[in-house]
């Protein structure tokens, strides 16, 4: 028995130290890099004595961490939705004093932070949260969770440029882009709209791969990400992720390589 007893307590792993700006940021209270500019300002302690290294090593759960004399409690986990409108920058504050997604947000929230991006120009489902580990999953390439698109360009759109578009190309700087899907959603007289779905997002995607075939973007839509739908959400408006929504989400990264999820209506 006392060996056995010996052999259990081996197999128990000591906990797992973080950075103290990561400790906050999980938390829910800010984003890594705030947590970290608190820090060097001298506004944060651990276990009653200031640190000013942002690495400082912390037992999560453990340790106590104060900022400004006030104990970080974990947040309580919140998801939101956005339609995002054009013109609007994805991120906390912008040093050209442009317009940012967190003016659209409800007053008196936790900090939330954007899953991915859209760059200013582009608009459409923009999801936030305060729980970093989820929306690391939701990016994370290995994910390959679908995300939907409606694209205007300045162009009548046929077979061959929706083949050149799945087939791909690879940038001069050895960067390979393509596309999951593309179809023609209607025409007019000079321009089209397309869906697009991608499995991978990277730096301005779709409009580079347009503008390699000389075309103009004229909107760029988010409409989709994997089985969550934007809907007729109004532009500028937010409103919390829904249980049935986050668990079908969940369930699409869970399921990526058994085939697509059914969309949530």
């Amino acid at each position: 028995m006392k060996r056995r007893l010996q052999n259990n307590k081996r197999k128990v792993s000591p906990l797992k130290k973080v950075g103290l700006a990561r400790a906050i940021s999980k938390l829910g209270y800010c984003s890594r890099s705030q947590a970290a500019e608190l820090i060097r300002a001298g506004r944060v302690k651990l276990n009653g004595a200031m640190r000013r290294d942002p690495e400082t090593p912390v037992h999560p759960g453990k340790d106590r961490i104060e900022i400004d004399g006030q104990p970080v409690a974990r947040s309580s986990k919140m998801y939101l939705v956005l339609n995002k409108p054009r013109g609007v920058v994805t991120t906390a504050s912008d040093e050209k004093g442009r317009e940012t997604v967190y003016s659209y947000l409800p007053e008196n929230l936790s900090w939330l932070a954007p899953v991915g991006r859209l760059d200013k120009a582009s608009e459409g489902l923009l999801l936030l949260t305060n729980d970093s580990e989820w929306a690391a999953r939701i990016t994370a390439p290995e994910s390959h969770l679908d995300k939907t698109y409606h694209v205007q360009i300045g162009a009548i759109a046929d077979d061959a440029l929706l083949e050149s578009l799945r087939k791909g190309f690879t940038t001069a700087d050895g960067e390979f882009l393509r596309v999951k899907c593309a179809s023609i959603l209607r025409q007019g007289d000079r321009n089209s709209w397309l869906e697009i779905v991608l499995d991978e997002g990277k730096n301005r995607h779709i409009r580079r791969m347009l503008e390699h075939e000389n075309i103009e973007v004229l909107r760029l839509i988010r409409v989709a990400i994997g089985p969550l739908r934007l809907g007729d959400l109004p532009r500028g408006a937010t409103r919390p992720l829904d249980q049935k929504e986050k668990q079908a989400l969940d369930h699409a990264m869970q399921v990526r390589d058994a085939g697509p999820a059914p969309l949530v209506r």
